[in-house]
């Protein structure tokens, strides 16, 4: 496949992904799933719950025995034993009979209805039935949930709060999901220092390989950071080669023209086969993506820019590694905002713009972040998401309605219940 040069990000999009694909699967403990994707289909070996058992605390009861129950007629049944969850029942009840029965306990042969202790009188020799419950109230039948052969959970599906419990309760401790992508994370450039390192004389806080890990634990990848690499081929390929174990090298800084920029000769000394160099987006034209031989691990040379190296990750790193883990939804939720403000630009790139966002009534409005430069990491700390600014437009007047990938989910949550 030849390489290409300043695609769209459409194009650029497409490219990843059709190179995309799970990775094979690894067996991990139910508890420790949590975010996972299932590489297997779950089928129930167990029918659950396992009889018919009681929802309420009260008396297990033959529906016969209550025709004309109420306040005024109630008939009295003889309270022959009781039945705790867990337990089991004694003999069939027989006309006339009940039994008192807590919730989960199975109920017992004759019954088929469960009375609620508070629509009941307790008495001397027995318990004074006061209403008159349709048969199988309170009763959960065997196999309510699911029975033994049923399909539960597709592979593919993502692992929640509710689907491990009720891997638990299909007494499966262990789980075969897909595999975690690994990220090596590579930063260059002499002018960097790591945080606990003094930034004086025009050094520069190495925070691209922090954020972009960050953004590789949030799509459930691990990442490695592999430090910095100075601006000599020989140390950037010593890193690169470091990486090759990952199935993913992500690396910031050196893929423009410059004299220090060494990423290309260091891929093509490595067997890097590059899709694409070049998106037109702004930030973050200076984009390289590839592979590493036929099946080594996939490369993105992000641009050196704090919030160019984030949304680049963000619109091409992001998708290629939830894919990875097996998600079928791999892009933000886009959602319709109006634009607060009149934005302008030259045609020619699509420009992704951080922006605040309000409700406004059932709607949305957006407010850029200010300063739209690509060093200005704060901006990134203030956007609820980007505002996608066409290619082929120049102005965005005020009132527009505009299109919105949201980053900060959190924009969602009501500060009380709204039902």
């Amino acid at each position: 496949m030849s390489q290409k040069t300043g695609i769209e990000v459409a194009e650029a999009r497409r490219l990843v992904m059709d190179e995309a694909a799970p990775l094979g699967a690894e067996i991990v403990p139910t508890a420790q799933a949590l975010g996972r994707v299932l590489a297997e289909p779950v089928v129930s070996g167990r029918t659950l719950p396992p009889a018919d058992v009681s929802a309420m605390d009260g008396y297990a009861v033959r529906s016969a025995d209550l025709i004309g129950a109420d306040s005024d007629s109630s008939p009295e049944l003889a309270v022959v034993y009781e039945v705790a969850a867990g337990g089991q029942g004694g003999a069939p009840l027989r006309a006339g009979q009940a039994a008192r029965i807590f919730t989960g306990a199975p109920v017992p042969a004759g019954a088929d209805t469960v009375v609620r202790q508070e629509d009941c009188e307790l008495r001397e020799d027995g318990v004074r039935i006061l209403v008159r419950p349709p048969a199988g109230e309170h009763v959960r039948p065997a196999g309510e949930d699911v029975r033994a052969g049923d399909p539960v959970l597709a592979a593919g599906a993502r692992i929640g709060p509710a689907e491990i419990g009720m891997l638990a309760s299909l007494g499966r401790t262990l789980i075969h999901v897909h595999r975690r992508p690994q990220v090596a994370v590579i930063s260059g450039g002499d002018e960097l220092v790591e945080p606990d390192r003094d930034p004086s004389g025009g050094r520069i806080v190495s925070s691209n390989a922090y954020s972009l890990a960050a953004q590789c634990d949030e799509a459930g990848a691990r990442a490695d950071n592999l430090g910095i690499a100075g601006d000599t081929p020989d140390d950037l390929e010593r890193l690169f080669r470091r990486g090759l174990y990952a199935d993913v090298i992500v690396s910031s800084a050196g893929v423009s023209v410059g004299d220090h920029d060494h990423v290309r000769p260091v891929l093509d000394r490595l067997g890097c086969r590059l899709r694409f160099w070049g998106v037109r987006m702004k930030p973050g034209y200076p984009l390289a993506f590839g592979r590493i031989g036929e099946s080594g691990p996939f490369v993105f040379g992000l641009p050196g820019n704090p919030v160019s190296a984030m949304v680049t990750f963000d619109q091409f790193v992001r998708p290629l590694l939830l894919r990875m883990g097996g998600h079928s939804a791999c892009f933000r939720p886009v959602i319709e905002a109006t634009l607060t403000e009149p934005l302008t630009k030259k045609p020619g790139r699509l420009h992704f713009v951080r922006v605040h966002l309000k409700r406004d009534g059932e709607g949305w409005t957006a407010t850029s972040t200010g300063n739209q430069s690509s060093g200005v990491l704060r901006s990134m700390t203030l956007a609820h998401g980007l505002l996608v600014f066409p290619a082929e437009a120049s102005e965005l007047r005020a009132g527009t309605p505009v299109k919105v990938q949201v980053l900060d989910d959190t924009i969602f949550r009501e500060t009380g219940p709204r039902a």
